[in-house]
């Protein structure tokens, strides 16, 4: 009898999934975690427990909800680690339309959820906020959701029912956009540098045990090989960073078009005793910028309200 594909056509199949299902999935899991950053690395987990699991599976399972209930799965569990996950009895369901053809009531809920700001979903308990993203924001079915979170139809709806109700008020009292806020002397001595393309004054920077990790690269560690990472820089056509605020983190604004309003990507750096320790370059996965409520620092401009670099 057979068992289906190999472990190494599998791997192939989920390969080919993974560059069309990973903004889909970072939408998700941003969202479950109220950070486009903590949803990257958990779409980024996801793809290493499928890659080690499909080795361990006799049969192959249907890929894409199988790497959303490994995503689901493992957000749920650092939500659990942060002691964050609220929970709460579900009441009697309200009507919620499910048609092909929403009415206007149903149009006006789904763009809802779709405008609120990512941070903003962590405030609604764990399941309904997975009930509201998959329904509102990635339009998924009710019976869909139902299978992947294990819940019945009607529980699935009245989950949306009360999760879209509560999105409501937490958005009414939302407070505004945060103000920016200045930029810590490090960040902005690395993005004068790197403007200027000054990449021996960069690698001068790192420590010694410095890490770097881009999505889809093989991660590097230690001075000499993360120096690298500016030699593609210096080969590449320039780029102008700028600082900024990401859920309450500072981050480095990319920008590859001169004229855009909005950066390319991300960078995110952190420090250890003024050093250089670790540096995450979002460049290979720019829909982790799409939903970012990014706040760029005072002073800082978009490349086309600026001179170029000097």
């Amino acid at each position: 009898m057979s068992e289906g594909p190999s472990p190494m056509a599998r791997q192939a199949q989920l390969l080919a999934l993974a560059g069309e299902l990973r903004p889909e999935l970072h939408r998700y899991c941003a969202r479950l975690m109220g950070s486009v950053i903590e949803g990257e690395d958990v779409v980024q987990d996801t793809f290493a427990r499928a890659f080690v699991a499909l080795d361990e599976l006799r049969e192959a399972p249907p890929l894409r909800a199988w790497l959303f209930r490994i995503a689901h799965n493992r957000a749920l569990d650092l939500l659990r680690s942060r002691a964050i996950r609220a929970t709460e009895p579900i009441e009697a369901a309200l009507e919620v339309a499910d048609p092909a053809s929403p009415d206007p009531m149903e149009v006006l809920m789904r763009r809802e959820a779709v405008d609120t700001a990512v941070s903003r979903f962590v405030e609604l308990p764990a399941v309904q906020r997975s009930v509201v993203i998959l329904k509102d924001v990635l339009d998924q079915s009710l019976e869909e959701i139902a299978a992947l979170l294990d819940l019945t139809v009607n529980a699935a709806k009245a989950h949306l029912a009360r999760g879209r109700a509560r999105l409501k008020v937490i958005n009414a009292e939302a407070r505004a956009q945060p103000a920016p806020r200045i930029p810590s002397p490090a960040v902005a001595r690395y993005v004068a540098l790197f403007n200027r393309r000054d990449w021996e004054g960069l690698r001068a920077m790192l420590a010694d045990d410095v890490r770097l990790i881009q999505s889809s690269h093989p991660p590097r560690a230690g001075a000499a090989d993360v120096g690298m990472f500016f030699g593609v820089y210096a080969r590449s056509a320039p780029v102008r960073l700028a600082p900024a605020w990401l859920d309450g983190r500072e981050v480095i604004a990319v920008w590859e078009d001169p004229h855009s309003a909005k950066p390319s990507y991300l960078m995110w750096l952190e420090w250890t005793d003024g050093r250089i320790s670790f540096i995450r370059d979002y460049r290979y996965v720019r829909y982790v910028i799409d939903d970012a409520e990014l706040v760029l620092a005072p002073d800082a401009a978009a490349p086309g309200e600026t001179t170029g670099p000097g």
